[in-house]
């Protein structure tokens, strides 16, 4: 199992959720009052509830601590103050542009495949070569809501079809648990559990040696297609400093051919015709 610990409730106080966080991040309470200019005695009152804290100093306490901007509402709520970053699903009138600019970004990556997902790998968006990458995966795992990472490895989605099954694994793991240690996120926690469970298939195809010229570089996704061996590397693309829950959580995985046969095969599958 991944070691955590269990995330605060609404129920909880504001010391309680703090003391979460402080501990989280690996902080003494001296520390946390260093960085964020408060006396020592006064952090120690507002983490036993003998103290309440000012709205300026929930956020420069979730400030300095990084908290993401889910989990400071969630702060400012406890405090007894009304949050203060909008939450809003990516369809909504409000977040017009923004979705243009996801949009634009998942095109404009064409004959490329590039896909958006949400804090927990759900998938929101994609253009349109990633359901010709999908194609073969069993039905329940390419239903709305798709998760890209239970998909990626699970036995019955594309790891039996991933020629560097073992590294590209070990790649995803870690990124989720990364993100568990800055976020906290029970479903992340849950999820990486999961996944870590799944028998790793043998699988052997005829194909280079993964990473080739670019391993200790980047990691690779080698995919095994009608077409051949697909080579990809990739980057993550997310809002900078966004004053929105939903755009915060958003990150843009974009899939580039790592060799030249790669970058002939995906430009041939993007020119045949699609119902």
């Amino acid at each position: 199992m991944t070691s955590h610990t269990l995330q605060p409730t609404a129920a909880d106080s504001f010391g309680t959720h703090l003391r979460h966080w402080r501990r989280h991040r690996r902080l003494s309470q001296l520390d946390l009052a260093n960085e964020a200019q408060v006396s020592t005695r006064h952090l120690s009152y507002v983490e036993t509830g003998r103290a309440e804290p000012s709205r300026e100093m929930v956020l420069r306490l979730a400030e300095r601590l990084e908290v993401p901007l889910r989990e400071r509402n969630a702060l400012l709520v406890a405090a007894g103050y009304a949050p203060m970053y909008r939450q809003r699903s990516l369809d909504d009138p409000a977040l017009a542009s923004a979705r243009r600019a996801v949009d634009l970004v998942l095109k404009g990556h064409e004959p490329f495949p590039a896909l958006a997902v949400d804090r927990h790998w759900n998938l929101v968006a994609h253009n349109a070569l990633v359901p010709l990458l999908m194609a073969g995966a069993a039905a329940e795992l390419v239903t709305p809501p798709i998760n890209v990472l239970r998909l990626s490895l699970h036995p019955d989605g594309l790891a039996p079809r991933t020629a560097n099954l073992a590294q590209w694994r070990a790649h995803l793991l870690e990124r989720l648990q990364q993100q568990i240690a800055a976020t906290g996120d029970a479903v992340l926690v849950a999820l990486h559990d999961e996944l870590a469970a799944y028998p790793a298939p043998s699988v052997s195809h005829d194909t280079p040696a993964a990473g080739g010229e670019l391993a200790g570089v980047v990691v690779p996704f080698q995919l095994v297609t009608p077409n051949g061996v697909l080579s990809f590397i990739s980057t993550t693309t997310i809002f900078g400093t966004p004053v929105d829950v939903t755009l915060q959580e958003l990150a843009v995985e974009s899939f580039f051919p790592a060799d030249a046969q790669t970058a002939a095969a995906l430009t041939a599958m993007a020119s045949q015709p699609r119902d």
